[in-house]
């Protein structure tokens, strides 16, 4: 899979879930809080990607 699609799929992915969470209403108290997870794990998988290159 290129670099480029994964992205995309991510970014859809992730916007999904916030949708989600935003709907059931767990996001109301914590929606500035609710990015960085998502953030952390897109650059961890970025990380990963770079170093454990094959």
């Amino acid at each position: 899979m290129r670099k480029r699609t994964f992205d995309i799929i991510f970014i859809v992915l992730s916007t999904a879930i916030l949708i989600l969470l935003s709907e059931y209403g767990v996001l109301e108290n914590y929606i500035a809080f609710s990015i960085l997870p998502i953030i952390i794990a897109y650059f961890l998988g970025q990380y990963s990607e770079r170093k454990f290159r094959n």
